[in-house]
């Protein structure tokens, strides 16, 4: 297909190969700064792909016979003076070793000025920084972290799978034991309620477009509210006292409204709303100071998650 294809539209050069493994070799520039690289193009053999399609210009830049007798699974001169270059049988197992000592191969006999063993060892990098990573991740936060490499690049995916595998949140202290709640001091409960009830609608209010689970008030909603925020790095762009006076008390009274829904929980109001619990198990819960904590910074969406919050509360809910 990539002959015919050629053959019908010639081309000064033309790749087939990883797009993870060409991110890493910083294809197409490799290198260059930009305006180098709209001025010279591919004007040498900066990278030898799986499949190739080397222009007949850059042929003869390179020495024709030079590039006929290059150690390779396919070379194949086409009619307009350009020539197919495949490296290997296979695209799938274009990492593997010997798929790279023969990409290596190739390299070097069409740059003599490159060092067979300092391109082995490129490629060699390349392919363990492409090595597949299998998730490990905390289980209180599985469902959270399974998400965010997804936002890396190809390139840098499986990198970024084992970093998380590596992380460890610190674990939520933003509760007390049930003996020493604060007991609830509001003239009127059920006016306080109503209160973390708008709260709480106020977050489904902003969010129910980019993550429309916000609506059903689950605990895969919190999960769904986390990506976001951290996604658009939501603490670090909005100006903090807007963030203290509307995103704080929305989070807090949502996820508070979720630990009461889900667990049983129990509203346990204070006047001063940052106080206010929710009873669950053997312990009453701060929502309102885990969602202050939250919002500290990018890193904190991770650190101090609803996602775990909830998770270690469900926990107790069975003691």
């Amino acid at each position: 297909m990539a002959r015919t294809w050629a053959l019908h539209y010639p081309v000064t050069h033309a790749t087939v190969h990883s797009v993870a493994d060409m991110d890493l070799a910083d294809f197409p520039l490799f290198g260059r700064d930009r305006e180098t690289y709209y001025r010279d193009g591919f004007d040498r053999v900066y990278e030898v792909c799986w499949l190739n399609v080397f222009g007949a210009k850059l042929v003869d830049t390179v020495g024709r016979e030079r590039m006929r007798t290059t150690p390779a699974h396919r070379v194949e001169e086409l009619p307009d003076g350009s020539i197919l270059l495949v490296t290997w049988p296979t695209a799938a197992d274009f990492a593997s070793e010997a798929a790279r000592v023969a990409q290596a191969r190739a390299w070097v006999h069409l740059r003599p000025d490159l060092d067979f063993d300092t391109v082995m060892a490129t490629l060699r990098e390349r392919s363990a920084t492409l090595a597949p990573v299998e998730p490990r991740f905390a289980p209180d936060i599985a469902a959270l972290l399974s998400r965010l490499p997804e936002y890396a690049s190809l390139a840098q995916r499986q990198r970024r799978i084992a970093e998380l595998n590596a992380y460890v949140p610190p674990e939520p202290d933003e509760w007390l034991p049930l003996n020493a709640a604060l007991p609830s001091d509001v003239a009127d409960p059920k006016a306080a309620l109503d209160q973390y009830a708008y709260f709480a609608e106020r977050l489904v209010a902003l969010l129910h477009t980019p993550v429309p689970s916000v609506f059903k008030g689950s605990p895969e909603s919190l999960t769904d509210i986390d990506v976001h925020f951290w996604k658009e790095t939501f603490p670090d762009i909005f100006e903090r006292h807007n963030i203290d006076a509307i995103a704080v008390p929305a989070v807090g009274a949502y996820l508070g409204e979720v630990l009461v829904k889900h667990l049983g929980g129990q509203w346990l109001p204070r006047k001063q709303w940052m106080e206010a619990q929710v009873r669950v198990g053997d312990r009453v819960w701060l929502p309102f100071a885990r969602a202050h904590r939250y919002m500290r910074s990018t890193q904190a969406l991770l650190d101090h998650s609803l996602t775990q919050l909830y998770r270690v509360a469900e926990r107790h809910a069975r003691y």
